[in-house]
Protein backbone atom coordinates (compact mmCIF):
# COMPACT_ATOMS: atom_id res chain seq x y z
CA UNK A 1 0.00 0.00 0.00
CA UNK A 2 1.35 3.41 -0.99
CA UNK A 3 2.18 5.76 1.87
CA UNK A 4 0.48 9.16 1.46
CA UNK A 5 2.60 12.19 2.24
CA UNK A 6 1.51 15.78 2.81
CA UNK A 7 2.76 16.77 -0.67
CA UNK A 8 0.59 14.05 -2.28
CA UNK A 9 -2.50 15.83 -1.03
CA UNK A 10 -1.84 19.38 -2.28
CA UNK A 11 -1.53 20.95 -5.72
CA UNK A 12 1.76 21.91 -7.37
CA UNK A 13 0.91 25.58 -6.70
CA UNK A 14 0.46 24.89 -3.00
CA UNK A 15 3.69 22.89 -2.98
CA UNK A 16 5.43 25.97 -4.42
CA UNK A 17 4.07 28.16 -1.63
CA UNK A 18 5.10 25.66 1.04
CA UNK A 19 8.58 25.32 -0.49
CA UNK A 20 8.94 29.12 -0.44
CA UNK A 21 7.89 29.23 3.21
CA UNK A 22 10.32 26.44 4.06
CA UNK A 23 13.29 28.04 2.29
CA UNK A 24 12.67 31.33 4.08
CA UNK A 25 12.23 29.69 7.50
CA UNK A 26 15.55 27.82 7.36
CA UNK A 27 17.39 30.76 5.72
CA UNK A 28 18.16 28.76 2.60
CA UNK A 29 16.97 31.94 0.88
CA UNK A 30 17.88 35.34 2.29
CA UNK A 31 16.36 38.59 1.01
CA UNK A 32 18.31 41.81 1.63
CA UNK A 33 16.89 44.60 -0.49
CA UNK A 34 19.01 47.34 1.10
CA UNK A 35 22.21 45.33 1.53
CA UNK A 36 22.60 43.27 -1.66
CA UNK A 37 24.87 40.31 -2.22
CA UNK A 38 27.48 40.02 -4.96
CA UNK A 39 27.25 36.88 -7.08
CA UNK A 40 30.24 35.14 -8.64
CA UNK A 41 29.15 36.64 -11.96
CA UNK A 42 29.60 40.12 -10.47
CA UNK A 43 25.86 40.81 -10.42
CA UNK A 44 24.45 42.64 -7.40
CA UNK A 45 21.49 40.78 -6.00
CA UNK A 46 19.00 41.30 -3.14
CA UNK A 47 18.53 37.53 -2.92
CA UNK A 48 20.88 34.70 -2.01
CA UNK A 49 19.88 31.05 -2.33
CA UNK A 50 21.74 28.10 -0.78
CA UNK A 51 19.63 24.95 -1.02
CA UNK A 52 22.36 22.86 0.62
CA UNK A 53 20.95 24.16 3.91
CA UNK A 54 17.87 22.01 3.36
CA UNK A 55 19.99 18.96 4.12
CA UNK A 56 20.60 20.16 7.69
CA UNK A 57 16.88 20.23 8.57
CA UNK A 58 15.31 16.74 8.55
CA UNK A 59 11.68 17.90 8.30
CA UNK A 60 12.44 20.33 5.48
CA UNK A 61 14.68 17.77 3.75
CA UNK A 62 11.89 15.20 3.84
CA UNK A 63 9.31 17.63 2.48
CA UNK A 64 11.54 18.76 -0.39
CA UNK A 65 12.43 15.16 -1.28
CA UNK A 66 8.81 14.06 -1.26
CA UNK A 67 7.76 17.12 -3.26
CA UNK A 68 10.37 16.44 -5.94
CA UNK A 69 9.22 12.82 -6.20
CA UNK A 70 5.55 13.82 -6.27
CA UNK A 71 6.01 16.31 -9.11
CA UNK A 72 8.31 13.96 -11.05
CA UNK A 73 5.73 11.19 -10.93
CA UNK A 74 2.92 13.50 -12.03
CA UNK A 75 4.82 15.39 -14.72
CA UNK A 76 7.40 12.94 -16.05
CA UNK A 77 6.16 9.47 -15.17
CA UNK A 78 8.69 6.67 -15.09
CA UNK A 79 12.44 6.74 -15.70
CA UNK A 80 15.42 4.40 -15.53
CA UNK A 81 17.76 6.80 -13.71
CA UNK A 82 17.96 9.91 -11.57
CA UNK A 83 20.90 12.25 -12.23
CA UNK A 84 22.10 15.05 -9.95
CA UNK A 85 24.04 18.09 -11.14
CA UNK A 86 27.27 18.71 -9.21
CA UNK A 87 27.66 19.87 -6.66
CA UNK A 88 24.51 21.33 -5.12
CA UNK A 89 22.08 18.72 -6.43
CA UNK A 90 24.09 15.56 -5.77
CA UNK A 91 22.61 14.95 -2.31
CA UNK A 92 19.09 15.97 -3.32
CA UNK A 93 19.27 13.73 -6.39
CA UNK A 94 20.48 10.77 -4.35
CA UNK A 95 17.62 11.26 -1.88
CA UNK A 96 15.08 11.33 -4.73
CA UNK A 97 16.59 8.20 -6.28
CA UNK A 98 16.38 6.42 -2.92
CA UNK A 99 12.73 7.44 -2.51
CA UNK A 100 11.88 6.21 -6.00
CA UNK A 101 13.97 3.04 -5.81
CA UNK A 102 16.03 4.06 -8.85
CA UNK A 103 19.76 4.04 -9.65
CA UNK A 104 21.58 7.35 -9.20
CA UNK A 105 24.33 9.05 -11.20
CA UNK A 106 25.74 12.55 -11.11
CA UNK A 107 27.27 14.90 -13.64
CA UNK A 108 30.48 16.77 -12.88
CA UNK A 109 30.96 20.41 -13.85
CA UNK A 110 34.32 19.44 -15.39
CA UNK A 111 36.31 16.28 -16.05
CA UNK A 112 38.54 14.86 -13.36
CA UNK A 113 42.20 15.52 -14.17
CA UNK A 114 43.17 12.00 -13.13
CA UNK A 115 41.96 8.42 -13.35
CA UNK A 116 39.27 7.79 -15.99
CA UNK A 117 38.51 11.53 -16.32
CA UNK A 118 34.77 10.89 -16.04
CA UNK A 119 32.16 13.58 -16.51
CA UNK A 120 29.42 11.22 -15.32
CA UNK A 121 29.87 9.22 -12.13
CA UNK A 122 27.88 6.03 -11.62
CA UNK A 123 26.58 3.12 -13.69
CA UNK A 124 24.40 3.64 -16.76
CA UNK A 125 23.81 2.11 -20.18
CA UNK A 126 23.09 3.50 -23.63
CA UNK A 127 19.45 4.48 -24.21
CA UNK A 128 18.35 4.66 -20.58
CA UNK A 129 15.92 7.43 -19.67
CA UNK A 130 16.98 9.91 -17.01
CA UNK A 131 15.44 12.76 -15.04
CA UNK A 132 17.88 15.46 -13.95
CA UNK A 133 17.72 17.04 -10.48
CA UNK A 134 19.00 20.59 -9.97
CA UNK A 135 18.95 22.66 -6.80
CA UNK A 136 18.80 26.11 -8.42
CA UNK A 137 18.30 27.58 -11.89
CA UNK A 138 19.51 31.05 -12.80
CA UNK A 139 20.45 31.26 -16.49
CA UNK A 140 20.22 27.49 -16.87
CA UNK A 141 23.68 27.31 -18.44
CA UNK A 142 25.30 24.84 -16.04
CA UNK A 143 22.13 22.73 -15.88
CA UNK A 144 22.00 22.44 -19.66
CA UNK A 145 25.69 21.59 -19.85
CA UNK A 146 24.87 18.61 -17.63
CA UNK A 147 21.92 17.71 -19.87
CA UNK A 148 24.16 17.84 -22.95
CA UNK A 149 26.78 15.66 -21.25
CA UNK A 150 24.13 13.02 -20.57
CA UNK A 151 22.84 13.19 -24.13
CA UNK A 152 26.35 12.85 -25.54
CA UNK A 153 26.65 9.55 -23.65
CA UNK A 154 23.49 8.24 -25.29
CA UNK A 155 21.07 8.82 -22.42
CA UNK A 156 17.50 9.97 -23.03
CA UNK A 157 16.90 13.06 -20.87
CA UNK A 158 13.16 13.21 -20.13
CA UNK A 159 13.48 16.56 -18.38
CA UNK A 160 14.88 18.47 -15.44
CA UNK A 161 13.37 19.52 -12.12
CA UNK A 162 14.81 22.10 -9.71
CA UNK A 163 13.97 23.17 -6.19
CA UNK A 164 14.02 26.89 -7.03
CA UNK A 165 14.32 29.12 -10.08
CA UNK A 166 14.76 32.87 -10.41
CA UNK A 167 12.52 32.66 -13.47
CA UNK A 168 14.81 34.62 -15.78
CA UNK A 169 13.62 34.84 -19.39
CA UNK A 170 17.09 33.82 -20.53
CA UNK A 171 16.69 30.47 -18.71
CA UNK A 172 13.38 29.79 -20.44
CA UNK A 173 14.96 30.63 -23.80
CA UNK A 174 18.02 28.46 -23.12
CA UNK A 175 15.93 25.42 -22.18
CA UNK A 176 13.72 25.94 -25.22
CA UNK A 177 16.75 26.09 -27.53
CA UNK A 178 18.07 22.89 -25.99
CA UNK A 179 14.67 21.21 -26.36
CA UNK A 180 14.72 20.29 -22.68
CA UNK A 181 11.62 20.47 -20.51
CA UNK A 182 12.12 21.84 -17.02
CA UNK A 183 9.97 22.29 -13.93
CA UNK A 184 10.72 23.98 -10.62
CA UNK A 185 9.04 23.39 -7.28
CA UNK A 186 9.16 27.11 -6.52
CA UNK A 187 9.87 30.30 -8.47
CA UNK A 188 10.77 33.90 -7.66
CA UNK A 189 7.23 35.29 -7.92
CA UNK A 190 5.86 32.66 -5.54
CA UNK A 191 8.71 33.35 -3.14
CA UNK A 192 7.99 37.10 -3.03
CA UNK A 193 4.27 36.49 -2.44
CA UNK A 194 5.06 34.22 0.47
CA UNK A 195 7.71 36.60 1.85
CA UNK A 196 5.12 39.41 2.00
CA UNK A 197 2.54 37.08 3.57
CA UNK A 198 5.03 36.00 6.24
CA UNK A 199 6.04 39.67 6.81
CA UNK A 200 9.60 38.72 5.88
CA UNK A 201 9.68 41.81 3.62
CA UNK A 202 7.62 44.99 3.39
CA UNK A 203 6.08 46.74 0.37
CA UNK A 204 9.19 48.89 -0.20
CA UNK A 205 11.38 45.78 -0.22
CA UNK A 206 8.93 44.14 -2.62
CA UNK A 207 9.26 47.01 -5.08
CA UNK A 208 13.09 46.76 -5.00
CA UNK A 209 13.01 42.98 -5.40
CA UNK A 210 10.60 43.15 -8.34
CA UNK A 211 12.75 45.77 -10.11
CA UNK A 212 15.83 43.55 -9.69
CA UNK A 213 13.98 40.72 -11.39
CA UNK A 214 13.28 42.95 -14.43
CA UNK A 215 16.97 43.48 -15.24
CA UNK A 216 19.30 41.73 -12.77
CA UNK A 217 22.52 42.26 -14.76
CA UNK A 218 22.06 46.06 -14.73
CA UNK A 219 20.60 46.44 -11.24
CA UNK A 220 22.54 48.79 -8.89
CA UNK A 221 24.93 49.79 -11.69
Amino acid sequence: MKTLYFCDMISDIEIGKQVAKTLLQINAIILQAENPFTWASGWKSPIYCDNRKILSFPESRTFIRQSLVNVIQKQYGGSNLIAGVATGAIAHGALVAEEMGLPFIYVRSRKKNHGKQNMIEGAYTLGQSVIVIEDLISSGKSSLEAVETLREKGLNVKGLISIFTYGFDTATENFKKSDCRFISLCDYSTLLQEAVKQEYINELDLDILEKWRENPSKWKK
